[in-house]
């Protein structure tokens, strides 16, 4: 310090850099940073589950005038509730009571600002001092970082690729103890492209109960599925087990943009209002932003007047992305795919290193691939899963197929001589 400078009483909050550069953004960010600009060729974005710039992938035009309605409307320019306005959550009340053995109301419905807001609520309210959450291996990064934001203990269970990642249920039981609060479910599943079918997700429900934890089921890709096992959500389990389901228009809808998601309570026997989970949720909601009210008022007529056909044609579009993903793996020695997609945007392959020449490890292979092919696959350690990649597949179908002839002249330039 010089001699007479003032000493400012402020710092930046340590250790959340560390956090961030774990996410899904923090290693996109560093690998679109490893492209070489002279590099005339066009970034294939395999990294990341945002088809939204592709015409196969285009909204359709019910949810647009949906929002053009509300808008014009003027009544959507204010400030919304806590947790959402009544018509949003009524709405989405009804579409997600199909098929339950009980009955979801607007009161179980907390609308966040897409799954992102949803996973920082829960993390958030269930951190506490000495305990711990159990979360699959690989998963999503998001909830390990907003873990160790909160000082929340993490224990990571595994999903068994030679099982079509199932969930390690022995191993859950044996890393959950009475300060366990919770374990995460992904599905349909971000990274694997799996989807539990009914036994399982019995299985976990009732090992969460004789656990005593809750289940917190991120169901973001929820009904995207393609293949023959039919998706079924947590929820249809909220008599065995208390459940907090987190969803969005994200990816159903195909519109990441418009940042509207719910966090849903299902609780019929009333455990997470004794607990006080309710009020917590409630209590945090009030201290932080809502999605954007007119994106709110536009739900109703999202829900009601979006076709089948376009949910129809969007599956259809990423079972062919799936099947041509798979079939051009197949011809990369150096990949390995476990188990072909069923579900949601993603795939993930393992990474024989012991056939390729200069290659250190995932991140190494996706910074290499980057810079000599401006192709952007995301290195498995960002899951927790070390030397795996995962891919998504929902890109224009054309262009997937080049990303992945790229990935084949990439492994078979690094490919070790025989």
């Amino acid at each position: 310090m010089e001699s007479g400078a003032k000493k400012w009483g402020f710092q930046g909050k340590q250790g959340l850099e560390a956090a961030s550069t774990t996410t899904v953004r923090g290693y996109l960010n560093l690998l679109m940073g490893n492209i070489n600009q002279d590099n005339c060729l066009t970034v294939v974005p395999l990294g990341h589950g945002d088809p939204s710039h592709f015409p196969s992938f285009r909204i359709t035009p019910a949810a647009e005038d949906a929002i053009v309605d509300a808008l014009r409307s003027a009544k959507h320019n204010c400030y919304s509730t806590t947790g959402g306005i009544l018509p949003a959550r009524r709405a989405l009340a009804d579409y997600l009571n199909r098929d339950l053995p009980y009955h979801l109301s607007p009161d179980d419905v907390y609308l966040t600002i897409g799954c992102t807001q949803g996973i920082e609520v829960v993390i958030s309210i269930l951190s506490r001092p000495g305990a711990n959450i159990l979360l699959p291996r690989p998963g999503f990064p998001l909830y390990e970082a907003w873990c160790a934001y909160n000082h929340l203990e993490m224990r990571h269970y595994d999903l068994l690729p030679e099982k079509g990642w199932e969930v390690d249920l022995d191993a859950v039981e044996t890393l959950a103890d009475e300060n366990t609060v919770a374990m995460v479910i992904i599905n349909p599943g971000n990274p694997c492209g799996n989807v539990f079918g009914y036994e399982h997700l019995k299985k976990i429900a009732e090992t969460a109960r004789k656990l005593g934890i809750l289940v917190i089921a991120d169901e973001a890709y929820d009904n995207i599925a393609f293949g023959s096992t039919p998706y079924v959500p947590m929820r249809v389990f909220g008599l065995t087990v208390p459940i907090l389901t987190l969803g969005s228009i994200s990816k159903r809808w195909v519109v990441p943009g418009w940042r509207l998601g719910w966090l849903v309570t299902s609780d019929p026997d009333g455990i997470l209002q004794k607990s006080g989970v309710i009020n917590s949720i409630a209590g945090f909601l009030n201290i932080s932003s809502d999605p954007a009210t007119f994106i709110q008022a536009a739900i109703p007529q999202i829900l009601e007047n979006t076709k089948e056909d376009f949910f129809s044609k969007i599956i259809s579009t990423l079972r062919e992305c799936a099947d041509i993903c798979y079939n051009r793996i197949e011809e990369i020695p150096s990949l390995t795919c476990p188990k072909k997609p069923e579900g949601s945007m993603f795939v993930m392959l393992k990474l024989n290193l012991s056939m390729l020449e200069d290659i250190n490890d995932d991140v190494d292979f996706c910074l290499k691939l980057a810079k000599e092919e401006s192709v952007i696959i995301l290195p498995g350690i960002a899951m927790e899963l070390k030397n795996w990649l995962r891919v998504t597949f929902a890109i224009e179908p054309s262009l997937l197929q080049e990303g992945l002839a790229r990935v084949k002249a990439f492994c078979q330039r690094h490919a070790k001589k025989q």
